[in-house]
């Protein structure tokens, strides 16, 4: 940046802040009223009634998308505003790199002219949220035997009539369910005990990481667990549940479980007999 360029800075920078032309003058070390007509040929005093306050959020608007590397041609298309006033806004700010393509530089821009509605949807979904979670919040006995009941019914092993298996297993990749179904398993009278833990995950990921991963969750030794599942990779697909976000799924296995699946059975069909009824009525 020229001596110019930063004495221009300075010199907008105390007119903002409302000084006279004699105190920038004595600030700045300038002697000559024509060289401070040149550095302040573009601003006025904050307290002139000729200032343009209309256009400060515009001003403002520029600088922040000249920082984030938008070109005089992009904010110009933006603000619909000339490129004149653009580069008298922005003169002291430096020049982005020419680091992207023209298609990375759109993408960019895009990214830049949709963040603040991003935003916005993301405060508007934390507030749905935090009050939808204080809703549940107060949870009873009797609603957490439904919830488990429910929960089993969708994502447990079912018995079949062409396949009888009277069992209680249940898998899931979420640990916000497993420890929901580990509390229903508890308020049911199931001794953590009587439980058997698998991992079921894919071959070419860590299955050890996964397993003491699962271990801290469930608050279970190695013991309860046994060999992992490993699900065989198909070259010609390309996975996405890949990374260290990746743990796999659980398997719960209850031993013995054969009346604790028909209780769960019966429960649900009392909560699918109560609902219908209840829609019957409405």
């Amino acid at each position: 940046m020229d001596d110019d360029t930063t004495l221009r800075t300075h010199a907008a920078a105390l007119r903002e802040q409302g000084l006279t032309r004699r105190q920038i003058m004595d600030r700045l070390g300038i002697d000559s009223k024509y060289r401070l007509n040149r550095l302040l040929q573009w601003e006025i005093p904050p307290d002139c009634p000729r200032r343009a306050r209309a256009k400060d959020a515009e001003r403002e608007r520029a600088r922040e998308l000249r920082r984030a590397g938008w070109t005089y041609s992009q904010i110009q298309k933006e603000l619909r505003i000339s490129q004149a006033s653009i580069s008298l806004w922005v003169a002291d700010l430096p020049k982005p790199p020419p680091r992207l393509s023209p298609a990375e530089q759109a993408r960019h821009a895009n990214e830049v002219r949709w963040e603040p509605y991003r935003r916005e949807r993301d405060r508007q979904r934390r507030e749905v949220l935090e009050q939808a979670a204080r809703e549940a919040a107060d949870l009873t006995e009797r609603e957490l035997l439904m919830v488990g009941a429910a929960l089993y019914w969708a994502e447990g092993s079912k018995s079949k009539p062409h396949r009888r298996a009277e069992r209680a297993v249940f898998i899931n990749s979420d640990p916000g369910v497993i420890r929901v179904y580990l509390a229903w398993l508890d308020l049911i009278g199931v001794a953590r005990s009587e439980l058997t833990f698998r991992v079921h995950i894919h071959e070419t990921a860590d299955a050890e990481s996964a397993q003491r991963f699962w271990a801290q969750v469930v608050d279970a030794g190695a013991e309860q667990f046994a060999r992992p599942t490993l699900k065989r990779h198909n070259p010609r697909t390309v996975r996405k549940n890949t990374g260290e976000g990746y743990h796999g799924c659980l398997v719960i296995d209850v031993r013995r479980s054969a009346d604790l699946y028909r209780r769960i059975e019966g429960w649900w069909y009392g909560i699918v007999g109560a609902a219908t009824k209840q829609s019957a009525v409405g």
